[in-house]
């Protein structure tokens, strides 16, 4: 079984965050892993990806030219990256941000509202991890419950009080 994942956004809207939360949960669950997070010089705005494979042997090339599961939580990305999708794969986009309809019927396309789902908990930065919750729900690459051990490990210390509200937003698509 090798499962390859593509994440994008822009920088600041966790797409990076969200890839490094499955793949830490996947090594936890003992799979094979790479991480492999791209972004362009700015802090904020800039492009950000990330691939991320999951493998019960041993991974030769963390590089992905296709993936069976792509996250978009803008529209550069989607128009940029939606190609890479294998056929029959799916697609994960950020429909708050995103005003256009996915151009393939050959994928599997889920809508998840998440900056509209993160502003109604109160927590508008949480929107990576209302996407997280529906990845896992629709595509069983990991467990929830080790996805909330990994975010107690992100949000320990000063970051603590993020707890809470992220595992919530995680918790949108857990039933």
């Amino acid at each position: 079984m090798i499962k390859k994942l593509f994440f994008a956004g822009s920088g600041g809207q966790g797409a990076l965050a969200i890839g490094q939360l499955i793949a830490k949960a996947a090594m936890e669950e003992g799979s094979e892993v790479t991480y492999l997070p791209s972004y362009g010089p700015e802090m904020r705005g800039g492009t950000a990806n990330a691939t991320v494979v999951i493998s019960d042997k041993p991974i030769s090339c963390p590089l992905i030219n296709e993936c069976d599961v792509l996250v978009v939580m803008n529209l550069p990305s989607l128009t940029r990256f939606e190609p890479m999708v294998k056929p029959g794969g799916m697609l994960f986009m950020n429909s708050s941000l995103i005003p256009e309809k996915a151009k393939r019927d050959d994928i599997h396309v889920v809508e998840v509202p998440c900056n509209d789902e993160a502003e109604k908990l109160g927590i508008e930065r949480a929107a990576n991890t209302v996407m997280l919750g529906a990845i896992l729900k629709e595509t069983g690459v990991v467990k929830f419950e080790t996805v909330y051990t990994e975010l107690e490990h992100m949000f320990s210390g000063r970051k603590e009080k993020f707890l809470a509200p992220n595992r919530k937003a995680v918790d949108l698509y857990l039933s």
